[in-house]
């Protein structure tokens, strides 16, 4: 497939990568395109502001969940627009480990044959930032570079001085924004902005981006996608017929899902059904349940006030309906969770307590899977990630671990992955079709219907 496509990369975090790729999908969609949005890194909290903007579902590419080939087959089988943009994550070499580019953005573009933009924050610099960008563009053989974008301007004599000094790189200039405070999206911290609901989002978001895609030249952008090089389609996964019903929780306090993986459930023969442990008290007739990521700790007191829910899913959980849970979901599972000097009843179906500690945990994470559960029925390496910033505590001396970790925290002793008769609850976050982790949590809800 010759898929005219595009990377958005940063020097570092924090130069308005996101604003700005926000800002080129909408000027791209006022120019009659429709647009593809993907987000390098297992990140699930920018998607939702390049969806508001694109108006369909942004999908992960990240190499150490995916795998090389899983990454471009999901590239190739999303890339159904006009258009593919992608934002890259932290600084365009950044991933793995500091002495490659595995898992960077960097590695993204050289799988996916991507031209890239780099965004330059130029707020502190003038004729420096010519180093900076000849730097990136010689650290690696074919570093891809094909635009600059210049951030944070502070005067038409900055952007001259800006201009005269990247002349000799060669590097076409494709935007030059303003320094202003207002046209910068909030703040994504985990816990901050990504409650706010879908329609203040995209206001916003919409807002900015239109201030923004005026500062760009999109003929330019245009030019660098042209002639696109032709990626290597393989046969897409056939729809099987839907043969079990997942419930899945989704609401503010619960959104973190790969929509990959929500696909690949769906691939391997399950009807998903949506509903709210916030707000919901009835749970969707189901042959098993998937409780994703996100926020528990900010609406525990909703969820706490939803008795209703909480015992029923222990209800179910206790009659062996097959239940996968990550992080966000782990923690609504627990007795409870204390935030400040509050406590909040959870589930209450895991022996333990979560506490808020206010340190962030970020891992990719590998190791084994020890134990067979709801998602795997033999022992093999899994590669994850996980993002939180709470631990458990007053966990049973009992309790049963399904993963070791060689690389990552998990919840104990770097152990991951609490079994309770049907239940897996994790802190780490898993692509499906890493593994047969969708096939296998769906061939258990079968067996589950069939009772």
């Amino acid at each position: 497939m010759k898929i005219p496509r595009l990377v958005l990369a940063g020097v570092s975090s924090g130069v308005g990568k996101t604003s700005i790729t926000c800002s080129l999908i909408y000027a791209l969609k006022k120019k009659g395109f429709s647009v593809q949005p993907f987000k390098v890194g297992p990140d699930y909290i920018d998607p939702m502001y390049l969806s508001a903007i694109a108006k369909t579902k942004t999908f992960n590419l990240d190499v150490w969940l995916m795998g090389k080939n899983q990454l471009l087959q999901s590239f190739i089988e999303n890339s159904q627009s006009d258009v593919s943009i992608i934002e890259g994550v932290m600084g365009l070499y950044d991933g793995f480990s500091g002495d490659s580019d595995f898992a960077s953005t960097s590695h993204v573009a050289k799988l996916t044959q991507s031209p890239i933009i780099l965004v330059l924050d130029a707020s502190k610099s003038a004729r420096s930032i010519a180093a900076t960008a000849l730097g990136f563009q010689r650290f690696t053989r074919n570093s891809r570079i094909s635009g600059i974008i210049l951030n944070k301007i502070g005067s038409k004599k900055h952007e001259n001085l800006c201009r005269q000094a990247l002349e000799k790189i060669h590097i076409p200039i494709v935007g030059v924004i303003p320094k202003d405070p207002s046209i910068a999206l909030d703040s994504r911290h985990l816990g901050l902005v990504s409650t706010e609901d879908a329609s203040t989002i995209q206001k916003k978001t919409l807002n900015i981006s239109r201030t923004i895609s005026e500062f760009l030249d999109i003929d330019k952008v245009l030019e660098i996608m042209k002639n696109p090089v032709r990626l290597n389609q393989r046969p897409k996964p056939i729809q099987k017929k839907l043969s079990t019903t997942i419930a899945v929780a989704l609401d503010s306090s619960f959104n973190f899902y790969y929509y990959d993986n929500l696909k690949s459930l769906r691939n391997n023969g399950a009807r998903l059904k949506f509903f709210s442990p916030m707000t919901d008290k009835q749970i969707p007739h189901c042959d098993g349940m998937y409780i994703g990521g996100g926020f528990p700790e900010v609406l525990s007191d909703s969820l706490e006030k939803n008795s209703i829910m909480r015992n029923s899913i222990k209800k179910l959980s206790e009659q062996n309906l097959p239940i996968y849970a990550e992080c966000g979901g782990l923690m609504y599972l627990t007795k409870s969770i204390h935030s400040g000097k509050k406590k909040y009843k959870m589930v209450g179906l895991f022996d333990a307590e979560t506490i808020m500690t206010g340190k962030m945990k970020l891992n990719y994470t590998k190791g084994m899977i020890l134990s067979p559960n709801v998602i795997s029925d033999k022992s093999h390496v899994l590669y994850g990630h996980e993002f939180h910033y709470s631990e458990l505590a007053s966990i049973s001396s009992d309790a049963k671990f399904a993963f070791h970790l060689g690389i990552g925290d998990g919840i104990r002793n770097h152990k991951d992955g609490l079994i309770q008769y049907n239940t897996l609850a994790s802190y780490g976050h898993l692509y499906f079709d890493s593994s047969d982790y969708a096939k296998i949590f769906v061939k258990n809800c079968i067996k589950q219907s069939r009772r």
